[in-house]
């Protein structure tokens, strides 16, 4: 493995439906800025307002290039239901025949 690909993450909440879920997914995928997005259901345990919470959500991971990463972060912020959204990004290691597809 010698290239690499941007992997960033999200969630949604718990209660929308698989149909919004992948409509939103799938506009992602539709801009040119993901090549690829995962979704599943989490259980997510955290702290809010000085209260340790619970819930269920959507996870969702988005393969993307490094030249696309930003602008992806900024279309996830700006569509983004959640006050303070999760978003998280790192670099990964991947295939060569991934990476080229993942850049386009």
């Amino acid at each position: 493995m010698n290239q690499a690909v941007w992997v960033v993450q999200t969630t949604l909440p718990g209660g929308w439906i698989e149909a919004v879920v992948g409509a939103w997914s799938a506009s992602l995928v539709e801009s040119g800025l993901a090549a690829c997005v995962q979704r599943d259901r989490i259980t997510s345990v955290y702290s809010w307002e000085g209260a340790t919470e619970s819930s269920e959500e959507w996870r969702i991971e988005i393969k993307s290039s490094a030249v696309k990463k930003d602008a992806l972060i900024e279309a996830i912020l700006a569509d983004h239901p959640y006050d303070t959204p999760q978003i998280v990004a790192w670099e990964a290691s991947s295939t060569s025949e991934y990476s080229d597809w993942v850049q386009g």
